[in-house]
């Protein structure tokens, strides 16, 4: 077969390839690195001929095309999974709309329930056997393209190859139309600075992890503290299973404890679902026989990750109530992240022989009038449940770790007011009284 050639007569102009878009099309643009920036380009173009198209994407970086041109949404809707900072502010703007989800369920959800008129994905360039590497997104492509009625491919030169499990390409002869174009390389951002409250929680959750762990390593500050601390550590033969790779990975292979040495499956493989971070780590990836990707129906699922001894996970929130329930995805009712993988993970860790799954956050935050408050609170009020209290394991606060499995109300109340700022115990623990989960024996 001469791929070669049926690439070639499937080749179009993004102006070209957007025309198969109609009114009333579902469209999605998948996921973070495998946004199609040519397309989404020349999809805005053709804003007045449209009406009621709706936009998937998850963790896209801005700017979105088709959002910036319509902000009163008379033509695009846009809807995401899981919001990037950029996503963050376009549903403060009223201009991006979330779906609740799980992402081991993501496969599933496109399977059994959604439409997908027109895909469209940026991938690396097609191999000589006319095979599309889901480089940096294997976690929640392949399903997206199998149900889409047309899947557009937009060649980025600046992707890697990462090798996968299963469903980590699609072949040319499932693409309807390709599209080329320069892309800007990916930069470096510049580097977070840690807090000393994230340091802090970094130092307590260090003592639960142990030689051979295997690690799901979130995004943010606070993974990022976790890793340099484990970095530096002396640690060794750490593993790696996680739904987003990120340079906290990269620092642990660089220090020499990322070994996969001890893991029960994929013994030697880093597993990850997608990947988000520096060209550095990119390159890293690229064509790297000891990284594997997966879809995140076998990254996420809690049966796989229960498989795997001495499972550490560890994720942020916003804030905790005194019932142990987490919200992870609003303050208030401003939506701000998504619920991700922390569900999936804090069930698959609690299985893990030796497993363990922490929720971190800052015991206080200051608002915009340079006011104090806890992120302990008695009861929410508004704010979205991302893990419902039955399902929590270890809260950790710059002030310690508790752990709130089997625990009852007034031993959930009494563990996590110990690990609030000291400024707010004694109104919550008032308020615990007055929502009856505080013994009278209690201090």
């Amino acid at each position: 077969m001469d791929y070669y050639a049926e690439y070639r007569s499937k080749l179009r102009t993004p102006d070209e390839a957007v025309r198969v878009v109609k009114s009333g099309d579902w469209v999605d643009y998948t996921t973070a690195t495998a946004k199609p920036v040519l397309l989404d380009r020349a999809l805005a173009k053709r804003r007045d001929e449209l009406t009621d198209v709706k936009i998937r994407g998850n963790l896209m970086s801005g700017p979105l095309e088709v959002v910036e041109c319509d902000l009163n949404q008379e033509h695009f809707t846009y809807n995401s999974w899981h919001c990037s900072s950029y996503e963050r502010k376009l549903c403060d703007r009223g201009l991006c709309f979330y779906t609740p989800m799980i992402f081991h369920n993501m496969t599933a959800y496109y399977h059994f329930f959604l439409d997908v008129d027109v895909a469209m994905i940026s991938l690396p360039p097609m191999d000589r056997h006319g095979y599309f590497n889901f480089s940096l997104n294997t976690g929640t492509s392949a399903e997206i393209l199998r149900q889409a009625k047309t899947v557009i491919v937009e060649v980025n030169e600046n992707l890697p190859n990462v090798r996968g499990g299963y469903d980590d390409c699609v072949h040319i002869s499932e693409v309807d139309f390709v599209v080329e174009g320069p892309h800007d390389p990916f930069l470096d951002k510049p580097p977070r600075v840690i807090t000393e409250q994230e340091q802090k929680i970094a130092e307590h959750i260090l003592p639960y992890i142990v030689d051979g762990a295997t690690l799901q390593i979130g995004i943010g500050g606070m993974p990022d503290a976790v890793g340099k601390l484990l970095a530096a550590s002396d640690l060794k033969d750490l593993g790696m299973h996680t739904e987003l790779c990120t340079d906290a990975y990269l620092e642990l292979f660089e220090a020499g404890k990322l070994t996969n040495k001890y893991k029960n499956i994929n013994r030697y493989k880093s597993v990850l679902g997608f990947a988000v971070g520096s060209p550095r780590l990119y390159d890293w990836l690229d064509n790297n026989p000891s990284i594997k990707a997966y879809p995140l129906e076998y990254v996420n699922k809690p049966e796989i990750i229960g498989q795997i001894d001495n499972m550490v996970s560890i994720n942020s929130c916003i804030c905790v109530d005194l019932y142990g329930q987490v919200s992870s995805e609003s303050v208030g009712t401003r939506h701000v992240s998504g619920s991700g993988g922390q569900l999936d993970f804090l069930e698959g860790a609690s299985i893990s022989k030796g497993g363990k799954a922490f929720i971190c956050l800052n015991s206080t935050y200051t608002d915009k009038q340079g006011q104090l408050h806890s992120c302990i609170v008695p009861a929410f009020n508004g704010e979205v449940i991302t893990s419902p209290r039955s399902q929590v394991y270890f809260i950790a606060t710059e002030f310690g770790v508790v752990n709130l499995e089997g625990a009852t109300s007034w031993e959930r109340a009494e563990r996590l007011i110990s690990i609030a700022h000291p400024s707010f115990r004694d109104g919550l623990i008032k308020e615990a009284e007055k929502m009856r989960i505080w013994r009278k024996s209690q201090r």
